[in-house]
């Protein structure tokens, strides 16, 4: 009961501790837009961010508001009804090689060995460090635009798929797939999806 009255309070801080200890949040973009009236122009901000809980969970929002913090409050209240679960090999990279679109925007992203680190820019760096992973490497085709990044990195991680859920697709073992992909060397597109 006590946590619900701090929350209840007004805008405080005291009920959000818990929610920052679980997510991880990090503004991607903020742009000052105006909207044109008949006494002038009104002025405000918007702001794109990403939450993510460093475990498998990614999620991005937008926010408009006349000030910058409560913008990003929006946005971030939004990112987190939006998260999206992506499954992690080792914990530390992806599954598989996979792109995404959204608009002009196009995303390759790539799994990498232990110790590569995380070799992306911008957005999507932003997205790879509060998913939780420690070693990819990304390449944006096309648009430099934030959103438009953002969104196609989203699109690219819902395509990955773990080796257990084609194992229960296919009605075979883990271990039965797992064996190709190692065994064989190189990957071929069949044995990724």
């Amino acid at each position: 009961m006590a946590r619900d009255e701090g929350r209840g309070r007004g805008r405080g801080r005291g009920g959000d501790r818990e929610d920052r200890d679980e997510f991880v949040d990090k503004l991607v973009a903020i742009n000052r837009v105006a909207k044109v009236v008949k006494g002038g122009k009104n002025f405000g901000f918007a702001a794109l961010v990403v939450v993510g809980d460093q475990k498998g969970r990614v999620g991005f929002g937008k926010g408009k508001a006349r000030e910058v913090p409560e913008a990003i409050r929006k946005a971030s209240q939004e990112a987190k009804r939006n998260l999206v679960r992506v499954p992690l090999r080792e914990g530390r990279t992806l599954h598989h090689d996979v792109q995404g679109r959204w608009g002009a925007g196009k995303v390759v992203l790539r799994a990498a060995p232990a110790g590569t680190g995380i070799i992306a820019g911008g957005p999507m760096r932003a997205i790879f460090e509060t998913l939780g992973v420690q070693d990819v490497v990304a390449k944006s085709i096309g648009t430099s635009n934030p959103y438009n990044m953002v969104r196609a990195t989203v699109d690219a991680l819902k395509n990955q798929t773990s080796p257990r859920s084609i194992a229960s697709k296919r009605g075979k073992k883990v271990s039965d797939i797992l064996s190709r992909r190692v065994g064989g060397g190189e990957s071929t597109p069949a044995d990724a999806a």
